[in-house]
């Protein structure tokens, strides 16, 4: 579970108030030591000694006061040792107890907000790969959850405002917490191919509609991922030896596509699948307006029977179920979303 703010700050205080009550109760030792070391002329170690047995109540009977001013300055540190005692047990019960009841509304508060989650992504692991797609999710206005266990990592999360499950990714108790049977997609970033593998497959199945991206350190370990329920594996460092081949022998096309990934250009590609419902159903890429008006080019489509057309032809027929990948605007893209699903029925 993550640390809300006002958790952290709750905390603090606690571990502040505790630190106060072992400070009163040195500080009540100390004077102790004093009063005794200067009233009776005991030595350091018997003045502290006595001033111990005083604060603890526990009173041996080997060191006692032997003048009238000896006596009666016991008298008064018993009654305030004994103050500042209760005082200190007090706060740190108190703190302890605060603590706990902080803990367990706390995960009470995060389970309710788990199991309201739907159609929602799940990111494990938040290290190098895994933080650098919540960065890319915060950019969006999609729903994600991000198993982590490295507590700095989980500070950082937190004060990002993301919702961060502290459990153990590859338990199938943890991937339940975190919604993975209404999930609408899982992330396995996890730095070890093995537990990778391992997530796949408790995810895969729990949830046999589940889309999961899985990430392979090793080349070899794509094979078992996919194998293991993976629809997708990236493999960072593959993809990161083509870009750099890329942007060795075509620095221009890696420029335009860096310009693209950072936003430079203000422009996104999206994948838009067309309801059956949709006005585009049956209509040719010509008949659109979809080039002229709203300026997106439409790099490719994916039929429903899966056959793939790249860089389609302005006679190319929409059909319900097809995906679009388009390139374009994020602001135009929003409205060819919008008729690609049936919620418009022309440009605006």
């Amino acid at each position: 579970m993550s640390l809300s703010p006002t958790r952290r700050r709750s905390l603090a205080g606690n571990d502040r108030r505790i630190l106060y009550a072992l400070l009163a109760v040195i500080l009540a030792m100390a004077c102790g030591a004093i009063g005794f070391h200067l009233i009776e002329g005991w030595s350091i170690l018997d003045s502290l000694y006595a001033a111990a047995q005083t604060v603890t109540t526990v009173g041996y009977g080997d060191v006692t006061p032997a003048t009238g001013h000896g006596r009666l300055f016991p008298m008064i540190f018993m009654l305030a040792a004994v103050g500042v005692v209760l005082y200190a047990l007090t706060a740190t019960v108190h703190a302890i107890v605060q603590s706990e009841l902080v803990a367990t509304f706390g995960e009470r508060r995060q389970s309710r907000k788990m199991s309201k989650l739907r159609n929602h992504f799940i990111i494990c692991g938040a290290g190098r790969v895994g933080s650098h797609l919540v960065r890319g999710l915060l950019n969006s206005n999609e729903i994600f959850v991000v198993i982590e266990r490295d507590s700095q990592r989980v500070t950082e999360l937190t004060e990002l405002g993301v919702i961060v499950l502290v459990r153990d990714a590859t338990l199938e108790e943890t991937l339940r917490e975190a919604g993975v049977e209404q999930a609408r997609g899982l992330a396995a970033c996890l730095p070890d191919d093995a537990d990778n593998v391992y997530v796949v497959l408790t995810a895969r199945d729990l949830n046999p509609n589940l889309h999961i991206v899985a990430r392979a350190a090793e080349e070899q370990a794509e094979a078992k991922l996919i194998r293991a329920g993976a629809n997708r594996v990236v493999a960072p460092t593959i993809i990161g030896g083509r870009r750099m081949a890329m942007a060795l022998t075509k620095p221009a096309v890696d420029d335009f596509i860096g310009s693209i990934t950072a936003n430079k250009l203000e422009l996104a590609f999206e994948e838009l699948r067309i309801d059956p419902a949709s006005h585009l159903v049956g209509r040719k890429l010509s008949e659109t307006n979809i080039r002229s008006e709203l300026d997106i080019v439409i790099v490719s489509i994916r039929r429903a029977d899966g056959e793939i057309l790249f860089n389609p032809s302005g006679d190319a027929a929409i059909g319900g179920g097809d995906i679009l990948i388009a390139i374009g605007h994020t602001e135009s893209l929003m409205k060819l979303n919008a008729l690609a699903t049936g919620l418009a029925v022309d440009f605006v």
